[in-house]
């Protein structure tokens, strides 16, 4: 019984690994004749494992989708990389998801070998969360159901809060998901706007019946990460700039999110920073407060703004030096 036990976890662990294999290299691998595998087969089918078979000269078995979940077979790397998933996702953005990650964590903790646990336990031990999570919670519910969506071109209707707090009521053909640490935005065209549109996941309340299939159409862009970066970070402003960062771009990756700006590599020691914001002044402050060197390429008038901010400091210092050497004066 051990060794026929044995043998089907091995043949389990085969058809997961593989997407199909023929009756003579399954017998192959495990030491078996062809019979013995098919025997085995039965017995995987009635365990719940829903593996398929073809006949014929290319026939084979592949392991299939059934209408319940079977048990997994998880090699360690495997297991360790799904137990770290899951105590990220016990912090994850994705509101309800937290206590269904920790009870699967706790389940596959149950079963993990002591030297496996020994590692998930020491990068708990020894790794800390910043604990920053600068955005509101999305509903898990609504994450999956516009990923469906997207997966199965489905028009969605849904009711959207603006900024100002204001509601409308959008028809949309969704076609991409991204997130970041903190964000999660759906791109979509927008039906009545006849638009692409970039809609925050936080701020969308679905409202089904949802329409019909669509017919894709073109992508604004290949890749849907900078599309969106491009979009909160600089389209919606009313003023835009490209900058010259005096810094390699992984350094200024470390300053700037993807939310404030996009960001080029030029060569090993600089990148280009394009980004936005409601008023010069304000673009001129969050491009000097990120710390870097930099060189305004457009638009002039962004120049001017900080021509005018590096007089106004020239004086704030010198005054300061007065200042400071008037009171030396008083305490001698």
């Amino acid at each position: 019984m051990l060794e026929t036990s044995a043998r089907l976890l091995r043949l389990l662990s085969l058809l997961q690994a593989h997407p199909e294999w023929s009756g003579a290299e399954l017998a192959d691998r495990l030491g078996v004749t062809p019979r013995t595998v098919r025997r085995d087969i039965d017995r995987l089918r009635t365990l719940g494992y829903p593996v398929h078979s073809t006949t014929g000269t290319a026939g084979g078995y592949r392991l299939g989708v059934g209408a319940r979940l079977p048990p997994l077979l998880l090699d360690d790397d495997e297991a360790v990389a799904v137990a770290v998933g899951l105590r990220a996702a016990a912090g994850n953005a994705v509101e309800g998801i937290e206590e269904s990650s920790v009870r699967a964590l706790a389940k596959l903790e149950q079963v993990l070998p002591h030297r496996l646990r020994g590692q998930v336990n020491a990068l708990a031990a020894f790794t800390a969360s910043l604990g920053d999570r600068r955005g509101p919670t999305v509903d898990v519910g609504t994450v999956t159901e516009l990923a469906s969506a997207c997966r199965d071109h489905r028009q969605l209707r849904f009711a959207y809060r603006g900024h100002d707090g204001t509601t409308s009521r959008r028809t949309a053909e969704p076609y991409r998901l991204v997130h970041n640490s903190h964000r999660w935005y759906l791109v979509a065209w927008d039906v009545d706007r006849a638009d692409w549109r970039t809609f925050r996941v936080d701020r969308v309340t679905l409202t089904p019946p949802h329409g019909p299939r669509f017919v894709p159409r073109e992508p604004p862009a290949q890749d849907w990460a900078a599309y969106v970066s491009r979009r909160v970070s600089t389209a919606v402003y009313a003023h835009e700039a490209t900058v010259l960062l005096h810094a390699p771009v992984e350094r200024a990756a470390e300053r700037i999110a993807p939310t404030a700006g996009m960001l080029e590599p030029v060569d090993e020691h600089t990148c280009l920073l394009r980004t936005g914001a409601h008023s010069l002044e304000t673009l001129v402050f969050h491009i000097v407060t990120a710390g870097f060197d930099f060189e305004v390429r457009e638009p002039d008038e962004l120049n001017d703004r900080v021509a005018e901010l590096a007089a106004r400091l020239a004086r704030a210092a010198e005054a300061g030096r007065r200042g400071s050497g008037s009171r030396d004066g008083e305490g001698r």
